[in-house]
């Protein structure tokens, strides 16, 4: 029987998200690794799996958390339109807040590693279709209480706020002004009328 392990596997998770995070999949190594958690390879490994299946662990929680905060914006309080308004102007004040402006880590993980892991690129995907369907739901909801033109088409806005949420992420990234960032976000929200 094994020994029972003695360290917090949460903050252990935390730390390898960080280090992912910061320096991207392919420059972390193993030793960045076991400086950022404390623990040996073998222990790294023996709990969590190689380098790929923790990166895959962090990321796939990563995604859950993201989602998570997602919907709880989009089905929280609030009319469709004051729920849509508060997630894509959220969008633009938290890339300004951040003072890294490291932006999404699956979009990093993603724009690093589509064309060498299929896994990422296909969970990326998975996600940004939860996300835009999603959008859509709370557009239509829009439609239905009067807020929004019901000829428009739910799918094309749902898509347009999508583009228009990780365009704010990109361009945070080199380092636009905040109030820019919010500029976007609010001409955007200018077409649900």
């Amino acid at each position: 029987m094994g020994r029972p392990r003695s360290f917090d596997e949460k903050r252990i998770l935390e730390s390898v998200r960080e280090q992912f995070w910061s320096q991207g999949y392919g420059a972390t190594s193993l030793q960045d690794l076991t400086d950022a958690t404390g623990l040996g390879k073998g222990s790294l490994y023996g709990a969590f799996g190689d380098k790929r299946q923790l990166f895959l662990n962090v990321l796939d929680s990563y995604r859950a958390e993201q989602l998570s905060g997602v919907r709880a914006v989009l089905t929280g309080p609030g009319t469709a339109v004051e729920r849509l308004t508060r997630l894509v102007e959220g969008v633009a004040e938290g890339f300004t807040e951040d003072p890294k402006r490291r932006g999404c880590l699956l979009v990093n993980s993603t724009s690093e590693l589509h064309s060498n892991d299929p896994d990422v690129a296909a969970r990326a995907r998975v996600t940004y279709q939860e996300v835009e369907d999603l959008l859509i739901t709370c557009v239509k909801e829009a439609q239905q209480d009067g807020s929004v033109d019901p000829s428009a088409d739910p799918q094309e806005l749902g898509r347009l706020f999508l583009a228009v949420m990780q365009g704010i992420e990109f361009l945070s990234k080199t380092n636009m002004d905040g109030a820019a960032l919010q500029q976007i976000a609010h001409a955007a929200l200018k077409i649900l009328g």
